[in-house]
């Protein structure tokens, strides 16, 4: 499995399956970075309120959602409050399958095609 299936819908993993890489093996302009990608789990509704904060501060978020019950109809309330904060920010809002939300704030867009098919 690759480091991208296992951001964007491999097996659930953990902050283990992350591998911290020594900034200064590689060459950076030392300048703090403008926008941060923010890994999330949504159990239920009370996670929404740290997601929601994240991108109104100008960060993304990928959100696992699989905890969440699908036939539940919290899944769509998560998705519908997400989609407002992306609205309002003027960013975007993407769900990957059923297992993952991707928001950006202002200025990130999502492309919804791969980059490997044309």
């Amino acid at each position: 499995m690759g480091f991208m299936d296992k951001i964007l819908g491999g097996s659930g993993g953990s902050t283990e399956d992350y591998v911290e890489l020594d900034v200064e093996d590689f060459d950076t302009a030392g300048d703090e970075a403008s926008v941060t990608v923010h890994v999330a789990e949504i159990d239920g509704q009370e996670d929404v309120i740290a997601i929601k904060d994240a991108v109104y501060d100008g960060d993304m978020v990928i959100a696992d959602i699989t905890r969440l019950r699908t036939e539940d109809r919290t899944v769509e309330h998560v998705v519908d409050e997400l989609r407002q904060v992306a609205q309002e920010v003027g960013g975007d809002i993407v769900q990957k399958g059923d297992d993952q939300l991707i928001v950006t704030p202002n200025g990130i867009a999502i492309s919804r095609s791969k980059l490997n098919r044309h």
